[in-house]
């Protein structure tokens, strides 16, 4: 079985604007209405877990040794 090649998360976006303008313009027959509307929300949970990975990356930060550790911000008071 070939390995499916991963899509660019820019990729990704474009695909679902282009099926919401799709179907914001009101031309699409119901069938392919109820096809492209499941495609987009495949699209959006795919989009918020590349997003939540990043942030995750995002929120460590490199020790001297080579450790990653969390990244915390301290408040700041008036």
């Amino acid at each position: 079985m070939a390995k499916e090649k991963e899509v660019k998360f820019e990729d990704k976006m474009v695909e679902l604007e282009t099926i919401i303008n799709e179907l914001e313009n009101g031309e699409v027959d119901l069938d392919s209405s109820i096809e492209k509307y499941t495609r987009a929300m495949k699209l959006v949970n795919e989009c918020d877990e590349k997003l939540k990975s990043i942030e995750e990356q995002v929120n460590k930060i490199v020790k001297e040794d080579g450790s990653l550790e969390d990244f915390e911000t301290e408040a700041i008071e008036d």
